[in-house]
Order: structure tokens, then sequence, then C-alpha cells
């Protein structure tokens, strides 16, 4: 590494999996250039989304705490007005800022409806609205038909979203780095977020006859909340096999190989700029999607892993080592700590920032003290309001949903989350110990769920019917 403050350039891609990365070994998915990134730099693979909905997600990340404590429910625009990370606020960026770093923000925003980023912290900003006005100036003509299931994408390769932002991408680096001061990139993607339009070669590159089913895909829905079916009905794909999902996976995986084609020019443009060996990289997700598992669309009304359970990929300067960490980690919250760790600066005494430094982790001292657990919320959005909140340990998962029935998933026996355990009584320990601990981390973080009398006792006195406990009609007896 040399003498120089290192460089930060930050990565997300909007709704990925963790498991439709190469480097996870599960889903057939091609994308050797973050598998690259992976065998050079330290992959998490228990990394979580604490607020699995774009705008929430992506304001915690540059707020460093959870949304709910500064009223970023939902997407702005979306059901209800809904507060917003407010420029007053603390945002590690202006540390990066207040300690001379030029900072550049590319692509989906997301944090306010009318304020950009550089209201919080970036000497510059370059959203998506100016890829639209490229577009519409280019390929005038460009009508799209499938909806949010998606199509081929007219538009070639290179002049795609993806490629597009890549280039404005190496563009910045290039301009910062001549500008002598030390600099943080952030590349926020919209893709692959549907609707799927992959370009190109992309758009054939997987046959549907060759998309393997999803773990999840089973779905039935016994004992499990009633807007999980009915998220169905809204999106019309009550009736849809596997043969109607396939291909919209298909087109889901070819516009993840896209992604991953135009992270590559972004990585080799750092490499050609000789920046890259003192340059931090991290890459993130803001949430996964469900993409027909458990035959659902989007993220909405749940908290499978699907949708949860995120990729995080840290590579350090001067670093070309690969190692796999599998402590729980969350993304969006312990990276704004780490961040400043990395780059040797401290975040605002007030900032009273959420997350861990994952500092030791990164150093590979395994055996420091660490979460056994992660927390995870949901707070309603385009067909409703709908609380939930979850705790997931390395066997259990329970979701509190406040205003229906509870679920409990055994992940060693059932890591697809298909059977809901919760009202066995044989389960009914595990069940309180559970609710137990997530009440102490709700409120160690000040979460308004637990703020009141009643939902506390849905907690902490077990006053919450399941599924098992409710009457049912005589001819059902």
């Amino acid at each position: 590494m040399s003498d120089k403050k290192p460089n930060l350039l930050l990565i997300t891609a909007d709704q990925l999996r963790y498991d439709c990365v190469g480097c996870s070994g599960v889903y057939p998915v091609r994308t050797p250039n973050l598998d690259r990134l992976s065998a050079e730099g330290v992959t998490f693979t228990r990394a979580f989304s604490h607020a699995p909905v774009c705008g929430p997600a992506r304001q915690s990340l540059l707020r460093g705490r959870r949304p709910e404590t500064f009223g970023a429910l939902w997407n702005s625009g979306a059901f209800l007005p809904v507060g917003s990370l407010q420029p007053d606020q603390y945002t590690w960026t202006k540390t990066l800022a207040a300690n001379g770093y030029a900072s550049a923000f590319l692509g989906k925003w997301g944090v306010h409806p009318e304020l950009d980023a550089t209201s919080f912290g970036y000497d510059s900003y370059l959203g998506e609205e100016a890829y639209r006005a490229f577009l519409k100036e280019r390929y005038p003509d460009v009508r799209y038909t499938g909806g949010y299931f998606g199509e081929a994408n007219p538009v070639p390769v290179e002049h795609s979203s993806t490629h597009w932002l890549a280039d404005r991408a190496a563009e910045a680096i290039g301009r910062l780095a001549a500008s002598g001061s030390p600099w943080h990139v952030a590349v926020h993607f919209a893709e692959p977020h549907l609707p799927c339009r992959p370009s190109g070669r992309f758009a054939s590159m997987y046959d549907p006859a060759d998309v393997p089913e999803w773990a999840g895909f089973r779905e039935t829905f016994a004992g499990k909340p009633y807007i999980q079916r009915q998220q169905l009905y809204s999106w019309s794909v009550e009736n849809f096999g596997w043969s109607d999902w396939a291909p919209i996976v298909a087109r889901y995986y070819g516009v993840i190989s896209q992604l991953d084609e135009a992270i590559g020019r972004i990585l080799a443009a750092l490499e050609a700029r000789g920046e890259a060996d003192n340059t931090i990289v991290a890459f993130t997700a803001d949430h996964g999607d469900m993409c027909g598992s458990h035959r659902m669309m989007d993220k909405h009304y749940i908290l499978y892993d699907d949708v949860v359970r995120v990729p995080l990929i840290v590579r350090l300067p001067g670093v070309r080592e690969g190692r796999r960490c599998d402590r729980f980690v969350y993304n969006l919250l312990d990276l704004p700590p780490t961040l400043l760790d990395l780059l040797g600066l401290g975040a605002d005494d007030s900032a009273g920032l959420q997350g861990r430094s994952l500092l030791p982790l990164l150093r590979g001292e395994e055996g420091a003290d660490w979460r056994d657990c992660v927390v995870a919320a949901y707070n309603g959005q385009q067909f409703g309001l709908y609380t939930q909140r979850m705790i997931r340990t390395e066997r259990w998962k329970y979701v509190w949903n406040l205003t229906d029935t509870d679920e409990l998933y055994d992940l060693a026996a059932d890591p697809a989350e298909l059977t809901n355990l919760i009202g066995r009584s044989d389960l009914a320990p595990i069940v309180a110990e559970l609710r137990a601990r997530l009440y102490e981390r709700l409120a160690g973080d000040e979460d308004p769920a637990v703020a009141n009398e009643w939902t506390r006792r849905q907690l902490l006195a077990g006053a919450k019917l399941s599924g098992r406990d409710w009457p049912r009609p005589p001819a059902e007896a």
C-alpha cells in the first residue's frame, strides 16, 4: 500500500440474491468478475440486509442507523408519505469530505425525493435520469411491453444502463484520481431489479429449460400469513408454474451476468489508472429478490433469506488473497463504521452508528467476540402497510408479524423455509427465547415497534395467537 490515504470504491446492486453470484456455488449464474473479486478479497457468506426495501436500505447505508429510527419506513411516494433522511443528519460521507476526500455518486439514489447526493456529502451526482435522457436521445423509438416480467432489451449492450453507468464510473475514477486527492466513488446499479431486460448476448445466455427451480419454489402457504398468498393475486401470478417462471428467472440470471461484465469494466479502469493497489473495493446489494421463489414476485411482505441475505465482498488495498467469513454481518449497517476504520477516520461522536466495524473479521481474527444473530425489519409497501421483525440465528428464524400469525423455521431441517413451525407446543421454549432476544435487540436499537405495552406483550408475555389457535368452521374442526 502507498503512503497516500486509501481510496474507496463502493459498488452496489439492486435486488441481487446472495445465491445468484457465481462464487456462492448455489445457482448456475456466471459472474467471473465478482468471482475474481471474491478470490482476492473477503467474502462474507452470512451478510444480511436489515431493511430489505430500496429506499430505507439506501438511507440506512448513508446514515449508519436503522431506518425506523429516522422515519424512513418505505420508498418515497409509495402508499403514504413517509420521512426521509435529511441533510442536517449525520452521514459518513460528510466525514470523508471533512477529511479531504473528493467524491462522486453515480446511479440509483432513492435517499431523498427532492435532494440529491450533493446534499449528503458527495461532490457530484449523476443519477438514473441522465441515462434516461441518453436513451431518449439515442433510441427514441424503443418501447417495452413485458411489464414487470421483463423481456429482451433491443438497446445494444454497449449502450445498456449497466455499461453506460460503468463507463461513467470509469470516467469519474479517472477525474478524481487526476485531482491528487484521496477519493471515494459510489456506483449504485439499478440492476437486477425487476423488470429484467438483458441486452444482446445476455438475453439468450441462459436457456429457461436449464434453469433449476428455486429451493423454495414448492410453496403451499400452509400455516403461513395470509398476506403471502395474497401477494400472488396482487401480482396476478397465482396460476404460474415453473414453466412460467423459468423464462423470468433466465432473464434475471442474464441481467446479473450483464451487470457482472459492467463491474469488470470498472475494476479494469481502476487497474488501468494504477489505483487498484491503493483502493478499498466493497461490493454488496440493498436486498435480494423472490423472482418466483415461494411463487412470489419482488420482495414485499416476507423476510425469507431470498430477500434478506445478500452478497458482500470487501477487497483491501494491496491484498489479493481470497478468504471467506461465515460470521453474521449486516452489509449496510456494518459498512459505515468499517469503511471509516479502514480509511483511518472516525465518525462524529453524535453519529450513533448502529453497526459494528468488520475490521477484526477482515484481519482474520475469527476468535473475535461477535454477534450470533441478525435482526431485520419490514414496514409495508405498495400493497398496504404490514409490520414485520425477524431474528435469525444459525439454526432458527423467528418472524414477528404484528397483525398476523408469526413464523418459525428450523433452518437446519428446512433451509428453504417452507414449513412454518409456529404453534408447536414442543417448540414453545424456543419461541419464547427468540421473542425475548428479539425484544432486547429492538429495544436497544430504538425500534418503535416495541415502544408500547400492547406490542411488548406479544413478545414478552407470549400474547400472540398462531394459525393453529384460530377457530375453524365446524366442517373443518
